[in-house]
């Protein structure tokens, strides 16, 4: 995902909130933190979205923490079995965990981007085939997505998903209707 000024998706990564450390009093700007206070006192944590960070960082008035998501937790678990965590859970705005992802990698150092970078890599690929899978499984029973118990599977299966894996399972569903389509109308023709 490019950080693009017109793109959405990285406008919604960007207001993904992490929480910083601030190193020194900041005065009036204590409505960062939601509270009543006029000033921000060092030491202070509070969470603040992702494009204000870049500022409070490079400007080495606070640090950061590494954000759950990408946490020891998450990323065992993605090592046991990719498939099994959602995505969609861990972050908001309609669970853009890759897109947030990469905008941490921008303001780690190059050991810890790295490891960022091989998590979300891998946690993509382990997961890609059964996204296809699944999707041209959902493409194959209908419209309806096969209905009933079928059809809920479907439905929390596309639920886990992160955004740009539910962009790759929607292309991928319409592609397998498409060739079905044309197979049927190919096979229409050779049979008159």
């Amino acid at each position: 995902m490019d950080n693009d000024y017109f793109s959405i998706d990285s406008i919604l990564a960007e207001n993904q909130k992490i929480q910083c450390t601030f190193k020194f009093d900041i005065p009036d700007m204590g409505h960062l933190g939601g509270g009543n206070e006029r000033d921000i006192k060092a030491l202070s944590k509070i969470s603040i979205p992702m494009w204000l960070a870049y500022i409070m960082l490079y400007s080495d008035w606070a640090d950061f923490v590494i954000p759950t998501p990408f946490g020891a937790r998450v990323r065992n678990a993605l090592k046991a079995e990719a498939r099994s965590v959602r995505l969609s859970s861990l972050v908001g705005a309609g669970g853009l965990w890759y897109g947030f992802g990469k905008m941490i990698m921008d303001i780690l150092d190059d050991a810890q981007a790295k490891e960022i970078s091989d998590v979300l890599t891998k946690a993509f690929r382990g997961r890609l085939i059964e996204v296809i899978d699944q999707a041209q499984h959902f493409a194959a029973l209908g419209p309806s997505g096969g209905g009933g118990p079928t059809g809920d599977s479907a439905q929390a299966f596309r639920e886990g998903l992160d955004g740009t894996e539910r962009e790759l399972f929607a292309l991928a569903q319409e592609s397998a209707k498409r060739t079905k389509r044309w197979y049927e109308d190919s096979d229409k023709g050779r049979r008159s």
